[in-house]
This record gives structure tokens, C-alpha cells and sequence, in this order.
């Protein structure tokens, strides 16, 4: 029988994505799109789909908000954007939540994916 992870921490999400293969971060570039850093893509909203999202908050610390946004591309490659949330958001200007809330969600379970 197999056990379960317990990831409640960011370095475990992340851990374990990379032994998973889903360590293809998204970010937005200075010029404002959205890029896969290992895959060198460029993304458009309509090119993925958050299958999941992990939200962590620090203990003692509000700048310690962060999550994770599981996405999927539209040729299966999973991958992922990081960001701290609320005030803290490491995005100036609306463009990165722009892009967030166009991406549509399709929840999925985690045994799915792990």
C-alpha cells in the first residue's frame, strides 16, 4: 500500500513537482508575457488550463503568502506559476492577474496527479 505525501510547505510542492516532472515554471517576462522558463514557450491565456492550486500562508509573516498554480498547456506538458498573493504580489500593474483570471480552471484531484 502506498502512502500518501503530506506537502503543506512550498519547498515540498515543489519538490515534489520536480520528481513528478512538472517543474516547467511560467513566468511573466519584462516584456510581459507569460514564458516557460525550461521550455522557452510563450502563453497565451487561452493555452492553458489550472488544474490545481496551492495556496501557503506564513505562520508569523503576511509577505510569507505565496501559491502555486498548476497549469496544463494545450499539449498536456504540466507545469506550474509561483507567486506571492495579495499585497504582495511580486507582479506590478494588472497585467500577470489579467492573464491569471483568463486561464479557466478544471480542478483535479492530486492522485491524479502524484
Amino acid at each position: 500500500m502506498e502512502h500518501s505525501l503530506e506537502m503543506t510547505t512550498l519547498s515540498q510542492v515543489l519538490e515534489r513537482l520536480r520528481q513528478k516532472g512538472y517543474d516547467n515554471e511560467i513566468k511573466m517576462s519584462d516584456h510581459g508575457r507569460m514564458q516557460g522558463v525550461g521550455l522557452n514557450k510563450i502563453y497565451k491565456p487561452e493555452d492553458l488550463k489550472i488544474i490545481k492550486n496551492f495556496r501557503f500562508e506564513g505562520d508569523s509573516d503576511p509577505a510569507d503568502n505565496s501559491v502555486i498554480y498548476l497549469v496544463e498547456d494545450n499539449e498536456g506538458t504540466i507545469g506550474y506559476i509561483l507567486d506571492a498573493y495579495g499585497t504582495y504580489s511580486d507582479h506590478a500593474g494588472s497585467g500577470f492577474d489579467d492573464f491569471l483570471k483568463k486561464i479557466p480552471t478544471v480542478d483535479r484531484d492530486l492522485q491524479e496527479l502524484f
